[in-house]
């Protein structure tokens, strides 16, 4: 699943493409990639594209008709852009820049201009949702998703709260969890433990207020610096140009087992925390 920097990239770049489009229709491959399209005929047809933000991992393209497009890639997702020029974001399959409609298309939306925007998902477990703008806030996944950790009022007050929620939890397991911050996944969370030299089993009740601003300070610095690189190149996602990102050709820790540790230099190993492969430095990062 692409984690908060693919999903800003694809934000960035998908905004320099659609805003001021207008729609002029929708063919609906998968009726369950759809929700909500009851609202198509009122409230979709003839409105302008006016902006695009986004919530955690979820896209909010809004419509001049006071409607948003809710987005969630999920594990397989992709929103390609054809026009003047062609470019896609998502799961890394021929379909990224492949003749469209293929197979994987569930949604497509024809633009005033004759450009077309293509959702793509081959495990059909990603969504476009059709919501006033003004309920988008009040659904369930928006009021239960935590805080994001690159707005100017996730402070260290702010993180600390969020973490001590759940005292008895190892850190990573903490950090995964988008109830209590928004976005951070499975990459993002090794490079910010390995940053503020935290085993990934430690409890969230042993970590000393000074382990957690570092912590939050290396956050921030990871996700702004996978930004910068334009996301991840994990094997499901690609940037809006439909290249692989570069973030993990920079990676200090994540899939560098056998490696060593560009700090210490001792070797960095592979463990299994919270569920899911976890790179560490064994010297830098020990478990009290």
């Amino acid at each position: 699943m692409p984690e908060l920097p693919e999903v800003e990239t694809l934000r960035t770049g998908l905004s320099e493409y659609i805003i001021g489009l207008k729609i002029k229709s929708v063919n609906i491959y998968n009726q369950k990639s759809f929700i909500n399209q009851e609202a198509i005929n009122d409230h979709f047809y003839g409105s302008e594209i006016t902006a695009i933000k986004r919530r955690a991992k979820v896209l909010k393209i809004e419509l001049s008709s006071g409607y948003t497009i809710l987005a969630h890639l999920k594990m397989t997702g992709q929103l390609v852009y054809v026009g003047s020029k062609v470019f896609g974001a998502g799961h890394p399959s021929d379909s990224l820049m492949g003749k469209l409609p293929d197979r994987s298309t569930r949604v497509q939306i024809e633009f005033s201009n004759g450009s077309k925007l293509f959702f793509n998902d081959q495990r059909k477990f990603g969504w476009l949702r059709l919501l006033p703008t003004v309920e988008v806030d009040e659904i369930e996944f928006m009021k239960k998703v935590g805080p994001e950790p690159l707005d100017d009022k996730f402070t260290f007050k702010v993180f600390k709260a969020r973490i001590q929620r759940r005292l008895g939890s190892n850190i990573k397991s903490v950090l995964l969890d988008q109830t209590v911050l928004a976005g951070i996944g499975n990459i993002y969370a090794d490079e910010a433990l390995w940053g503020s030299k935290i085993h990934p089993e430690t409890r969230v009740k042993d970590i000393s207020d000074a382990r957690i601003k570092l912590l939050l300070k290396d956050i921030k610095y990871i996700l702004n610096l996978s930004i910068e690189k334009g996301g991840s190149s994990n094997r499901n996602y690609v940037q809006a140009d439909g290249k692989k990102g570069s973030f993990t050709e920079f990676a200090r820790v994540f899939r560098r087992e056998k490696f060593p540790c560009p700090r210490c230099g001792e070797v960095i190993i592979k463990l299994r925390v919270a569920g899911r492969g976890t790179h560490i430095c064994p010297a830098c990062q020990k478990l009290n």
